[in-house]
């Protein structure tokens, strides 16, 4: 259902449930949270499984990506 109302939007990258979780979870860490408590507001059972959406060290990488002038 994501997928198809961001295409209905749109929005031509691949999306999903699991995307928002991502970003919840990042911004929650970003802004000072701690792991174990995304752990339980995601309801995961091991902080392994939460760490696996954490995607500060993709904005890293995008920021070293933008840097590249051809």
């Amino acid at each position: 259902m994501t997928r198809r109302r961001a295409l209905t939007a749109g929005i031509a990258t691949k999306i999903g449930n699991h995307s928002f979780r991502a970003t919840g979870i990042t911004t929650y860490l970003s802004n000072g949270g701690r792991l174990e408590i995304a752990q339980a507001m995601a309801n995961h059972e091991s902080a392994r499984t939460t760490g696996l959406y954490d995607r500060r060290d993709d904005q890293v990488n995008l920021d070293e990506v933008e840097r590249i002038v051809i």
